[in-house]
């Protein structure tokens, strides 16, 4: 018998279904397969088939008390259906709401009745190996408040929204004393606005381009667009994309000048992510140098092979008796590691984490900038 992954996820809405479908999708995949979005078929042994939903966690009352399989497509759910899901055994319990659920979301959204489930219970009694966490942008309490019981539950976890826990010091010492991995924070999606941008800005840096302006707005339809309307609950959204952006820049440029984040919310798009970046230059001779596109994805797909790696690669963490933040996988798949690194770089640390070899973890500033240096020597004109 092989081994298995087993996964608890936080918030069943749309990037949960996508997450839930392409692990049922890809779970007959050969091993010799290459998938858009992943990085391997088998990583580190554990085949995407391997990874078995244990238990979910919602407050809407149209997901709580379904199947897992249900839930993925209920509610405010508006994610494209790419395969269809077998009942999977898994109910969804009533979850925490704390500020999970906002000023708009509670205009669509009726909060389920009872009493919130016992987490650590639950997640005990399933085996649940690692904790994915989808709650949504703004949830600060929900989020510290899941992170205490997945703690107290001893799991792994996957932190893919920006509240900081990941990269933040308190966090990492309480994982390591419990003695299990995170990675984190705030999920990067396979080619979304951010990962766009981070190559743009790397792209001028290395041909000797000046920055001296960019922005980056983005909108869709989907629940979490909605929920960003609220815009006190952006804080943290913005400082995890725009420290992404501004860690490729070899040469600050003021806050005035670099504006990065969530525009407005289309109902009509759906899930659909529409995404317009600006970067303006100055080349040699002082000539302006500017560059602009529109990029249109699918939001909750363009995450979910990510996560099927991510929540891989937390489960070698536990395997190998690793705890604290896995720095290596969590510069490559998030927005906000604890360092952050280029993403060539960092693609390799994480080949080296699956791989068990080398020196995966980041140690000090001055080795971080010695491999930076080493993956991306500076061109010279």
């Amino acid at each position: 018998m092989r081994k298995k992954v087993r996964v608890a996820i936080i918030g069943v809405g749309n990037c949960a279904s996508s997450f839930v479908q392409g692990v049922e999708y890809y779970k007959n995949a050969s091993k010799d397969d290459v998938i858009p979005g992943l990085m391997h078929v088998d990583l580190g042994g554990y085949h995407i088939s391997d990874i078995e939903f244990s238990a979910a966690f919602d407050i809407d009352i149209e997901k709580v008390g379904k199947d897992l399989s249900q839930a993925i497509f209920s509610g405010q759910n508006n994610t494209v259906k790419f395969t269809d899901v077998p009942k999977l055994g898994i109910k969804v319990e009533r979850g925490m709401t704390h500020d999970g659920l906002g000023k708009y979301l509670k205009e669509v959204i009726t909060k389920a009745p009872g009493p919130t489930a016992d987490i650590v219970q639950i997640l005990k009694s399933t085996k649940t190996d690692v904790v994915v966490n989808y709650l949504p942008v703004g949830s600060e309490e929900a989020t510290r408040w899941y992170v205490e019981h997945i703690l107290a539950a001893g799991c792994a976890m996957v932190n893919c929204m920006p509240v900081f826990i990941a990269r933040e010091t308190y966090w990492q010492k309480r994982f390591e004393k419990v003695g299990v991995p995170i990675i984190g924070d705030d999920i990067k999606s396979q080619v979304g606005a951010t990962i766009v941008h981070r190559v743009l800005t790397r792209l001028f840096r290395d041909r000797g381009v000046q920055i001296e302006n960019m922005y980056q707005l983005n909108f869709g339809g989907n629940t979490d667009f909605l929920n960003m309307l609220e815009r006190e609950r952006l804080e943290s959204k913005k400082i995890s994309k725009t420290n992404s952006v501004k860690s490729q820049l070899d040469q600050p440029i003021a806050d005035r000048n670099i504006h990065i984040g969530p525009s407005d919310y289309v109902p009509w798009l759906s899930d659909r992510k529409w995404a317009y970046i600006r970067v303006e230059g100055k080349s040699f001779g002082d000539v302006p140098l500017n560059l602009e596109l529109k990029l249109e994805v699918h939001d909750s797909p363009n995450s979910a092979g990510i996560v099927i790696d991510a929540v891989r690669c937390c489960k070698l963490g536990l395997d190998r008796g690793l705890s604290g933040t896995l720095e290596g996988p969590a510069s490559y798949f998030m927005k906000s590691p604890p360092r952050q690194v280029s993403d060539s770089l960092a693609h390799e640390l994480t080949e080296d984490f699956i791989a068990a070899r080398g020196a995966y973890a980041l140690d000090s500033p001055a080795e971080v900038a010695e491999l930076v240096a080493l993956a991306d020597p500076p061109t010279t004109s």
